[in-house]
């Protein structure tokens, strides 16, 4: 059999995939070439679209080895057998025949977990963080916030029940990427005394039906387990994208972090979710309703008395002298806290290098700090101006006027 041919008649298919008949001729050269490997992805195609059909069958046969199977009675001269999905396909007799020939696709090793079952005895990383708010770097307003909503209520129990205030619900953080949501997030459980769970959307998807629901409400569980806890759910715009925007694979999942969140089977005790996006306005509507992330906390770059703090911090185990970090702190406005992490090792990088030209070591000095200071440009500045679209034509509700403000401050139009 010539492999051009076959070669031709596999671009063809290709170009043409939905050409059964084309496919089926494909498939049975294959088969002939002594290529059967290959024949039996063609042919599962070909009876997944027409289940009954004999050539199929008899090509699927051939390619695994075995004998062809025999072409059925009539409807009328024999029993229709109990068939799953009305497909016409007699599956029973189908894998009967076919179970001594197929082999298992993948091998695991003793002891490892059956992917279709899930994980039984799956561990979460359950951190204690020694982190508070007082080490973080300004964020005045958003720590204002974390207390009336939070922390106050959580310290006096006879004041929450005085006024009625539950602690139920979530609180979701947004704002540009690297202005330390997550780090936040530790500080207010190092605030609480408790347990510290993040989650990720790699912790949860799996490419088994049913594993990305299952693993979810494991998570839920550790959480609920280790209470008093805080659940960081990181990237919550890609774990609860909007549902009229998704597969139906991954629509479940959101309904299934929907139902986590409401505790149903039997609440959320001493859970304390938090969340953190990006893109609040690619985020379910239906988690942000009360109840669930039903408080929002926009988190900005930081203020100058944050960016001294943080260029303080990442400059403590570094040979410095003279360094204004007040100086410094005024040229790096809009800038991330990632940026300023960034902008160190710059200034680092300029020292060592001269420290290596000239074979003497060299402190970093305010004109290091300067030069990078001009090569870190702010990285917020592309999320304000995907912001900005939101806040003036996206804002009817009310729900980012505080985003809007501070854009107004910034005289960004």
């Amino acid at each position: 059999m010539s492999d051009a041919l076959i070669n031709s008649l596999a671009a063809a298919v290709q170009a043409r995939p939905d050409d059964l008949t084309l496919r089926l001729h494909l498939a049975e050269m294959l088969v002939a070439a002594g290529r059967g490997a290959e024949a039996i992805g063609h042919a599962a195609h070909l009876l997944a679209h027409e289940p009954g059909n004999d050539a199929a069958r008899q090509v699927m046969a051939r390619a695994l080895g075995g004998p062809a199977p025999a072409v059925p009675a009539p409807a009328e001269d024999r029993e229709k057998p109990a068939v799953a999905g009305g497909s016409g396909m007699d599956w029973a007799a189908l894998e009967e025949q076919f179970g001594d020939v197929v082999p298992p696709r993948f091998a695991r090793a003793d002891g490892e977990p059956d992917p279709v079952r899930g994980h039984e005895d799956r561990a979460f990383d359950v951190e204690r963080t020694t982190v508070t708010l007082a080490d973080v770097g300004g964020m005045a307003e958003v720590k204002k916030r974390l207390e009336v909503s939070f922390l106050g209520p959580l310290r006096n129990p006879r004041m929450r029940t005085l006024f009625g205030k539950s602690l139920r619900g979530g609180l979701l953080l947004y704002g540009p990427p690297g202005c330390g949501k997550t780090f936040l997030a530790r500080a207010v459980a190092g605030e609480m005394g408790a347990a510290f769970i993040s989650l990720s959307i790699t912790d949860v998807l799996n490419m088994w039906i049913g594993s990305s629901e299952r693993n979810l409400h494991d998570l839920f569980e550790s959480a609920r387990g280790h209470a008093p806890c805080v659940l960081f759910l990181d990237e919550i715009d890609a774990l609860g994208h909007k549902r009229s925007q998704l597969q139906s694979s991954m629509r479940t999942v959101v309904n299934q972090l929907l139902t986590e969140l409401d505790g149903v089977d039997g609440g959320n005790d001493g859970v304390f979710v938090l969340a953190a996006t990006n893109a609040p306005w690619d985020v379910d509507s239906a988690l942000r309703r009360p109840g669930r992330l039903d408080r929002t906390v926009l988190v900005l770059p930081p203020d100058s008395a944050a960016r001294e703090a943080i260029l303080e911090y990442h400059l403590r185990d570094r040979p410095v002298a003279g360094i204004d970090l007040a100086a410094v702190a005024a040229a790096t406005e809009h800038h991330s806290g990632a940026d300023l992490a960034h902008l160190c090792e710059t200034a680092a990088e300029y020292a060592m290098r001269d420290s290596i030209a000239t074979g003497e070591i060299r402190m970093i000095n305010q004109a290091d700090m300067l030069a990078a200071a001009r090569e870190v440009r702010p990285s917020t500045d592309a999320w304000f101006a995907t912001a900005r679209n939101v806040a003036m034509f996206a804002n009817e509700s009310g729900e980012y006027d505080d985003l809007a403000a501070y854009l107004k401050k910034r005289r960004i139009r």
